[in-house]
């Protein structure tokens, strides 16, 4: 039987040799802009309507981007990572026409582009 009090030297490790001063760089997901394209089918209240329900933009904020998109023909509603910016722009599509314009067909339309950063 083994005497308990018996040490037993702990064996050498090398410790790897690590420089602190460098950090990793965590990387950056590349952005992208959700862009809303003018049409003359959409009334100013169909756009900051769909800019509250799609963006929780408030009103003010769905104001002027109804205002961009119209002087301007396009806008951008949102910058973000890529997969969230299909997600809005499917969002945008499928929101349906604007009731206030009888000719209106359906949803406006948007498509996201990679921005330089």
């Amino acid at each position: 039987m083994a005497d308990h009090h018996t040490m037993v030297a702990e064996p050498e490790v090398a410790e790897p040799k690590v420089d602190h001063r460098k950090k990793p760089k965590a990387k950056k997901q590349p952005r992208y802009s959700v862009v809303l394209w003018d049409d003359s089918d959409h009334s100013y209240e169909y756009v900051v309507l769909m800019m509250k329900s799609v963006f929780r933009h408030p009103i003010e904020t769905g104001f002027q981007i109804a205002k961009e998109v119209d002087n301007s023909g396009k806008a951008i509603c949102l910058t973000t990572t890529l997969e969230h910016a299909e997600l809005k722009r499917d969002q945008i599509h499928a929101f349906g026409k604007d009731e206030l314009i009888a000719r209106c067909k359906g949803s406006m339309s948007a498509t996201i582009e990679p921005i330089n950063e």
